[in-house]
């Protein structure tokens, strides 16, 4: 048969061209997204069980030399204190967004970071820089502690007693207080002497360099007696992630429940906020990979994964900080940066709540 060309002219306006061959789309990451969900969430936490345990034994050993005496209980410490900080940050954030039911929200968000920096600048306002860098260590931490943990019970139950028992008004109302005690504590800062205020800056971000090994002890057992309990509720905290009225219907006590995860996370963040500093975007970015990562969003499984990749991201990021990058910044500060574009990233998104 002779082939029959198309034109201009021989179209009949109005009526449907012939198909046009359109490029392919390129689909590599989402062909990634499937093949990870398709995983098995035993593997994946295999697969990041033994990359964790190999960067710690890379990060202990490389170029030990010289007085190992000296040089590797150093690094036992502080990777001691990143492993506790993963431990610590990662189920927190991952408690929190589940009582919230939200992926963007993080512990940080009640102030706490903003009341560690308010007691850091009071201290050293009424006591001096100095003194306060000289203090005891046991007794600063202990303190830190206990006004994070009484501010958040006093918050928790303030809210849930009274008239209104809603968590959205518990948030706002704790995004206030945290500019509150910002503001104070910008106010105090402004009165300082120029060198106390330097001196108290280097207590604004987090630092796995200077860590106290008699407080990784106290640390270590108050982490794993919380991380024993919420490892017990792991099925409650699976049918609370599927909403206040499904929770309520099923049985599960939501007051009771959200009061203890709340509780839980607070202690958890104050941990890790008086052991290393604050760390505010860390749980976010570690609890996103780590939804990526999970097929079936179970607590049983999500909880490890989380902790895993936090280990990860600190002992690798540290290593990569010390052996490439020739410590030319801090951490923490890198972790920020990455966390607050991820953060950025899920907000103009708007496909996670």
């Amino acid at each position: 048969m002779p082939e029959t060309s198309v034109t201009p002219e021989s179209v009949t306006p109005g009526a449907p061209g012939p198909p046009v061959a359109r490029p392919p789309r390129w689909s590599g990451p989402a062909r990634w997204r499937d093949a990870i969900r398709r995983t098995p969430p035993g593997l994946v936490i295999a697969i990041l069980a033994i990359a964790a345990v190999v960067l710690v034994a890379v990060f202990l050993t490389i170029d030990l030399k010289g007085n190992i005496a000296y040089v590797l209980p150093r690094r036992v410490i502080k990777v001691s204190a990143m492993l506790l900080v993963a431990v610590a940050v990662g189920v927190s954030t991952l408690l929190f967004q589940t009582v919230t039911a939200n992926r963007i929200l993080t512990p940080s968000i009640m102030g706490f970071d903003s009341l560690y920096i308010l007691v850091q600048t009071a201290l050293a306002f009424v006591a001096g820089a100095a003194t306060l860098a000289t203090a005891p260590s046991t007794l600063k931490f202990a303190v830190e502690i206990l006004l994070m943990v009484g501010f958040s019970a006093f918050l928790y139950r303030w809210m849930f007693t009274g008239a209104t028992r809603s968590l959205h008004l518990l948030l706002l109302v704790g995004i206030v207080l945290g500019t509150l005690f910002r503001g104070f504590s910008s106010l105090l800062q402004r009165l300082m002497e120029p060198s106390e205020f330097i001196i108290l800056q280097d207590l604004f971000f987090a630092s796995f360099n200077n860590v106290d090994p008699g407080l990784l002890g106290v640390s270590a057992v108050l982490i794993a007696l919380v991380c024993a309990g919420v490892w017990r509720m792991r099925h409650t905290l699976d049918v609370l992630a599927l909403g206040r009225e499904v929770a309520i219907n099923v049985g599960v006590d939501h007051k009771r429940v959200v009061m203890r995860v709340l509780l839980a996370c607070s202690l958890l963040v104050a941990i890790s906020t008086a052991l290393v500093g604050p760390v505010t975007f860390f749980g976010l970015l570690v609890v996103s990979l780590g939804y990526q990562l999970c097929r079936g969003f179970r607590h049983a499984w999500l909880l490890p994964i989380v902790v895993l990749i936090g280990a990860i991201a600190l002992v690798g990021g540290q290593l990569l900080l010390e052996r490439v990058f020739g410590f030319a910044t801090a951490l923490s500060v890198i972790i920020e940066f990455t966390g607050g574009i991820l953060f950025l990233y899920l907000l103009l998104k708007g496909s996670l709540k």
